[in-house]
């Protein structure tokens, strides 16, 4: 079915101009992959509601808005460094500013053996020959726009590599800050994030807004988990609350291989997260927790994909949602057994709460199984507090707001008891308890 493209005029301007210089130009390997994606977008637009991965969530809005292409300004933004901390996170770090990376904000002096972290826009002016394959890739999908985009115009990002067999002490923290600019910026970052085997991380991703802006962000991730590597994944979205903001994540998982993502996702007024994971070695292991809370208009939009590739994986997800006044939760969570992949066990578990008659969620649980021996479940809820509760705190003198927000508070961190940085674990509970109505 034929698209029509929703207007991007600076894309548009792009294309004729010709003359954008971004890190790595000159390569051409390189140059081509970055041409034959900015034209694949070009040629089909904005995908539109008839894309079934994007049936609830509608660009018709974000197609007509114009966006300054980056921030030229964003390497002498004043930012307090205190706004980039999280606590119980004092290792190494990686701060973006409008996707232009700060070595001021940053801290990656004396890195631990083993751990390689740098901007990808140091990579690709001393060693890019690695990265082609990460950077060649071409997304021909329907509903890849966002992907096209990021590979074609993304200037910087990280590329982090554990080498085999160590295990990095601290948590390894990426900050992507959004901060107000000349007119709406976009900007594009690309990840390249590779464990050795044997190797183990804690990974903390952090998106934040220093103060009020409306620019498009797009993130594109690739993360590597090498056979018998452990990967700690914890990602924090508070972006500010007119931004778009895009991210797509590609897991690959090695034999016996083990993966924990937490994510809490707060701001932004359009949030879209894409994660496609295969288990790829025998015994990986893919364990998933997310909860969004939204409120005024908001539209968030959560898409899991899991796919089972090898002999007795594993993988668990539990995701929450909470939606209130007009905002819009969408969550989609897809598991395919694939052929061959025995002794599989693969479960998904979605519950969400509306706390206005105008609030929506939609919710659509999927499973495809091709193998023998298998366990698979799924299921997803939507609904309202529990009156009963919620007339039991009533009666122990609690007011309605504040019992209404302590269930809505248990709701959703239960999803987080297992998160292992136990400091990080009560900040997650303290910014959901406050984003809540």
């Amino acid at each position: 079915m034929s698209q029509s493209p929703a207007p991007m005029p600076f894309i548009d301007a792009l294309r004729d101009a010709g003359n954008l210089r971004l890190p790595g130009s000159g390569l051409a390997w390189l140059d081509a992959a970055r041409r034959e994606n900015l034209e694949a977008f070009i040629t089909a637009g904005l995908p539109d509601t008839r894309a079934e991965a994007w049936k609830y969530t509608a660009l018709r809005a974000l197609g007509q808005r114009r966006f300054a292409l980056g921030d030229a300004a964003a390497a002498s933004h004043p930012v307090d460094p205190y706004a980039l901390t999280l606590p119980g996170i004092d290792g190494p770090r990686l701060v973006f500013v409008n996707g232009v990376f700060r070595a001021d904000l940053s801290r990656l002096e004396a890195l631990p053996p083993g751990l390689s972290l740098q901007p990808l826009s140091r990579v690709l002016e001393n060693d890019p020959e690695p990265l082609r394959f990460a950077l060649s890739r071409h997304y021909r999908e329907a509903g890849d726009a966002f992907a096209r985009l990021n590979a074609a115009l993304a200037g910087d990002g990280v590329v982090l590599r554990v080498a085999p067999g160590v295990r990095v002490g601290k948590p390894v923290h990426l900050c992507f800050a959004g901060t107000p600019a000349q007119g709406d910026a976009a900007w594009h970052v690309r990840n390249v994030i590779e464990l050795g085997e044997g190797a183990e991380l804690d990974l903390v991703e952090h998106h934040l807004a220093t103060a009020q802006h409306k620019h498009l962000a797009t993130l594109v991730s690739d993360i590597v988990v090498r056979d018998g590597a452990k990967l700690q994944h914890a990602l924090l979205q508070n972006a500010a609350e007119e931004s778009t903001l895009i991210r797509r994540g590609s897991m690959h998982l090695g034999a016996k291989s083990q993966a924990t993502l937490h994510v809490l996702e707060l701001g932004g007024a359009l949030v879209r997260h894409d994660l496609h994971a295969e288990l790829r070695g025998d015994q990986a292991r893919l364990d998933t927790r997310g909860v969004f809370v939204l409120r005024g208009r908001q539209h968030v939009d959560t898409q899991l994909s899991i796919r089972h590739q090898a002999l007795n994986t594993a993988s668990e997800s539990i995701w929450r949602g909470v939606a209130d006044e007009r905002a819009r939760g969408v969550f989609r969570g897809a598991i395919v057994v694939a052929e061959g992949a025995d002794g599989s066990d693969a479960s998904l578990n979605n519950k969400n709460l509306l706390l206005s008659a105008q609030a929506e969620i939609d919710t659509k649980p999927e499973l495809e199984i091709y193998a023998d021996e298998v366990k698979a479940a799924h299921g997803a809820t939507v609904g309202q507090l529990d009156e009963r509760a919620l007339f039991y705190l009533r009666s122990r003198g609690l007011p309605n707001a504040e019992a209404r927000a302590l269930l809505t508070s248990a709701f959703c961190r239960a999803v987080f008891a297992a998160l292992p940085n136990e400091t990080l674990r009560d900040h997650f509970s303290d910014a959901l308890l406050a984003h809540l109505p």
